[in-house]
């Protein structure tokens, strides 16, 4: 079993800057590529952790704190994915600043304070702990989905080493 308070931080502290070096260092064509008709680009991803920043993951600890329900998300409804209007960059360093005022507020949290229950509005009974896991989880999933994106234009150009990548191949 994990350390959720101790676990959970390192990796919400170190997903914003994996975001600055990558939007600091690879092209916006890159990033904005989308690996198959349908999905997200590794921008996509990062306008999603923005926006789950902003109104998902510290507003629910709020909540938790402060003994509210919250209504679930929905991505495709309430994101900016499509209307996105920043920089790589100035999505980066919107995160980057977010995520200090969220790892701030985590910094709050108590053992006693993870047995706190809400209602998710699509899931039903949750608790703080469980919300904290499917945060960094989150965070995690998104990094690995942004580098698979990434990936895919590499994978036809490696000629006989493309073999070792069929478990990465979008199809």
């Amino acid at each position: 079993m994990i350390d959720l308070l101790r676990d959970t931080l390192p990796i919400l502290q170190i997903t914003p800057a994996r975001w600055t070096t990558l939007t600091a260092i690879l092209s916006p064509d890159l990033l904005d590529r989308k690996p198959a008709p349908g999905e997200w680009s590794a921008l996509d991803c990062l306008q999603h952790l923005v926006d789950t920043e902003r109104w998902v993951f510290p507003v629910r600890v709020r909540c938790f704190l402060a003994g509210e329900n919250f209504p679930a998300f929905d991505p495709d409804a309430q994101g900016e994915i499509s209307s996105r209007t920043k920089t790589s960059h100035e999505l980066a360093t919107e995160f980057a600043a977010m995520r200090v005022e969220s790892v701030a507020l985590l910094k709050t949290l108590t053992p006693a304070d993870l047995e706190r229950t809400a209602v998710h509005g699509e899931l039903g009974p949750v608790t703080l702990a469980e919300m904290l896991a499917e945060w960094a989880a989150h965070d995690l999933m998104h990094t690995v989905q942004a580098e698979r994106a990434l990936m895919q234009p590499f994978i036809p150009a490696s000629g006989p080493w493309e073999v070792y990548f069929e478990d990465h191949r979008h199809a």
